[in-house]
């Protein structure tokens, strides 16, 4: 799929200097950016998620952990 993307001068200054030092294109350089920010994301839900599972589950252990 095809689409455009608007950066402000800045970000497409350090998106340049970024791709250049790592000798690849913005475009590559880009792309990653955006699995890494979806991996970032999936990864905090699914924290999130286990959170609200296991806290009512071993809610006096974590008080008296908080305790000691």
């Amino acid at each position: 799929m095809a689409m455009n993307l608007r950066l402000t001068d800045e970000e497409a200054r350090a998106l340049r200097a970024q791709a250049e030092a790592e000798d690849r294109s913005m475009q590559d350089v880009a792309r990653a950016a955006v699995r890494e920010y979806i991996a970032r994301r999936d990864h905090t839900k699914l924290v999130s998620s286990a959170l609200d599972e296991l806290t009512p589950r071993y809610r006096n252990l974590l008080k008296r952990l908080g305790e000691a």
